[in-house]
């Protein structure tokens, strides 16, 4: 009787204009705020790290994405308004929901572009307090969402067929 109900329901529901299931959807679904990361690595092997003024730890450059963007315009513009510098996507991303946060992470990895000025970085002075070029084994104490990421991006790389990462 159950599964009876529930097709008649589902039918019922295909049957309704796109824009009223669109809008049933979104009522009856959580929803999510979407931002995107980056693991900047320049070809000494170091990550690009940031401190913001209003944190703790260490984090990857990034944040919440504007309704309606693009995660890869969203990461690009990101990282030039907090560090000002340029860079070159590699490879599919990874991406992390916390659905107790209601959050869902896209991290990519990327590299500055051969033009960018790696030591004349200019970080935004309202949100991040310091930026630093770390070894990928010893990193500073990180931002919960970074070390998620990184282990997101790691889990990625394994998981690809046992290929290397490209950056």
């Amino acid at each position: 009787m159950r599964t009876r109900v529930h097709r008649l329901a589902l039918q019922l529901f295909g049957r309704l204009p796109r824009g009223v299931r669109r809008r049933l959807v979104r009522l009856g679904t959580p929803g999510y705020t979407v931002g995107a990361m980056c693991r900047i690595e320049r070809s000494d092997g170091r990550v690009l790290l940031i401190r913001q003024t209003y944190r703790h730890g260490w984090g990857l450059p990034g944040g919440l994405l504007a309704r309606h963007e693009d995660p890869v315009d969203g990461v690009r513009r990101e990282v030039a308004e907090e560090v000002g510098l340029v860079v070159e996507l590699v490879g599919e991303p990874a991406v992390v929901v916390a659905s107790r946060l209601h959050r869902v992470d896209v991290i990519f990895r990327g590299r500055p572009t051969r033009d960018a000025d790696l030591d004349g970085l200019t970080p935004d002075p309202a949100e991040i307090a310091d930026v630093g070029w770390f070894d990928p084994v010893a990193l500073p104490d990180l931002q919960a969402e970074t070390a998620a990421a990184l282990v997101a991006l790691a889990r990625r790389d394994r998981d690809t067929l046992g290929s290397a990462p490209e950056v």
